[in-house]
């Protein structure tokens, strides 16, 4: 009787052990985004103790939440996107009482990154990780000696990313600033930091000899709206001079044409002179101005509960104040929205310079003006694709290549796949920045990591 119960019980904890193991991925795919890598918190509560707020401690009752969620807590339904077995699998690890650790294999310790060897990228490209230590790495600004300077979105904090100039020796990575609100976007000008928080744009100084001494903060503009959902910003220096900053739509899907949401604002370095710039803009996570014209692309997320396959996410083309982009009457410049077109038609707006595939999170772009890359990639453009979280079929996680001719898209290529493996999501780009040499950045805010896109002639052979 004793072997029989001793036998039942290791069955149990080797099944709840592969539950874990399983749930563990999915809360790294599905969750930690919101909840944090280790269940601390961050937009959404910690889960790491009991009891929860929002439903009791028993597996039955968290797998109904799991799949029913919280609308109006801002937590998602579930159901269409993870099985059962998937939800019992979450439901089980969110019940451990720390989260799993996972196993280090001879394997990984000889290779520390053998998913890069699935990774694809056009012939004489290769990648590698520059560093694994910027926690829920998003938006990036790099100066003239090559200091990267890296946001972040629920850590809060600021890094800068220097290189060792050492083969073998990776880049010493020093927090800048912490205890931020979601400072998700950066940029760099007159030898400043600008950093756009939740609700603030603040500055730091002299940064490239300041940045390992705690440097001051100083507040630039902090009246923005308070609103969570799309309130997070990034900022960015235009070839005028002027910051631009976008305030997206607090919503899925909603008309705030007369509110100061759905819009991409300029502003002055000291804040002053804060006018709009484009209307009609959802929720915009990627600036860029075209090294030769000087005139602003960006990209824009479309709306959600439409199906798998509309409506698009789209690169804007604005290279004028003004200019209306249909949100939320018109929806991916292709179809009037069901809710909101308000008898508008499409062709009343501004139409999109691509579309980009519904539901992709297009996020950061950059041009690349640099010599190492070949001739035919010289002022392109690159979109990182942060990848879809409510997708029946998972699509985006990847880099995209957009190539122009007299400011038209000639076409919308693969730049680098291998970010989603066998549907298991390896990593989630945020945003693309360039070294000094040439070579391409792009950050990932699911690993914590930055990856470094080379070319030479010899990766050829």
């Amino acid at each position: 009787m004793k072997i029989i119960t001793l036998l039942t019980t290791l069955l149990l904890l080797n099944t709840s052990s592969v539950f874990a193991g399983e749930g563990s991925d999915l809360y790294k795919q599905s969750c930690a985004q919101c909840h944090g890598a280790n269940r601390e918190g961050g937009l959404g509560p910690a889960l790491v103790k009991r009891p929860w707020v929002k439903v009791d401690g028993r597996k039955d009752s968290l797998q109904r939440f799991i799949s029913e969620g919280s609308p109006n807590s801002g937590m998602p339904a579930w159901k269409n996107v993870l099985n059962q077995k998937q939800i019992a699998a979450l439901a089980e690890y969110l019940l451990l009482s720390e989260p799993v650790a996972q196993a280090v294999t001879k394997e990984t310790r000889a290779d520390p990154y053998p998913e890069l060897k699935k990774f694809r990228l056009p012939v004489g490209f290769s990648i590698s990780v520059y560093s694994d230590q910027v926690e829920n790495a998003r938006g990036m600004a790099v100066t003239a000696s090559g200091i990267v300077f890296v946001g972040s979105r629920k850590v809060g904090k600021i890094y800068a990313v220097i290189n060792s100039g050492k083969d073998g020796v990776p880049p010493k990575v020093v927090t800048v600033a912490k205890g931020l609100d979601s400072p998700i976007g950066l940029t760099l000008l007159n030898g400043s930091l600008y950093v756009a928080e939740m609700t603030r744009v603040i500055r730091f100084d002299d940064i490239e000899k300041t940045y390992e001494k705690s440097p001051q903060l100083h507040v630039v503009k902090d009246d923005f709206p308070k609103d969570k959902w799309h309130g997070e910003k990034i900022i960015k220096a235009g070839p005028d001079g002027k910051l631009y900053i976008p305030i997206g739509a607090p919503c899925n899907v909603c008309d705030k044409e007369d509110a100061p949401h759905s819009k991409i604002y300029r502003m002055n370095p000291d804040g002053s002179g804060f006018e709009i710039y484009a209307r009609g803009i959802r929720n915009s996570v990627g600036f860029a101005w075209h090294p030769a014209s000087k005139e602003m692309w960006f990209t824009d997320n479309g709306r959600d509960e439409m199906g798998d396959n509309m409506p698009s996410d789209k690169l804007n083309y604005a290279p004028k104040a003004g200019m209306h982009f249909g949100f939320p009457y018109c929806a991916g410049g292709a179809v009037e929205d069901p809710e909101f077109h308000k008898n508008r038609r499409c062709e009343e707006f501004t139409e999109p310079a691509a579309k980009l595939g519904p539901h992709v999170a297009s996020l950061g772009l950059a041009f690349n003006d640099g010599t190492q890359f070949p001739a035919q990639y010289r002022n392109q453009l690159f979109i990182a694709e942060h990848g879809s979280w409510n997708r029946t079929q998972k699509i985006g996680y990847r880099v995209a290549l957009i190539t122009l001719y007299n400011n038209k898209v000639v076409s919308d290529t693969v730049f680098i796949e291998g970010f989603l493996q066998d549907e298991k999501v390896i990593g989630r780009p945020v945003d693309i920045a360039f070294l000094p040499d040439g070579s391409m950045l792009i950050s990932d805010d699911f690993g914590g990591r930055i990856y470094r896109v080379s070319y030479s002639e010899n990766t050829k052979k």
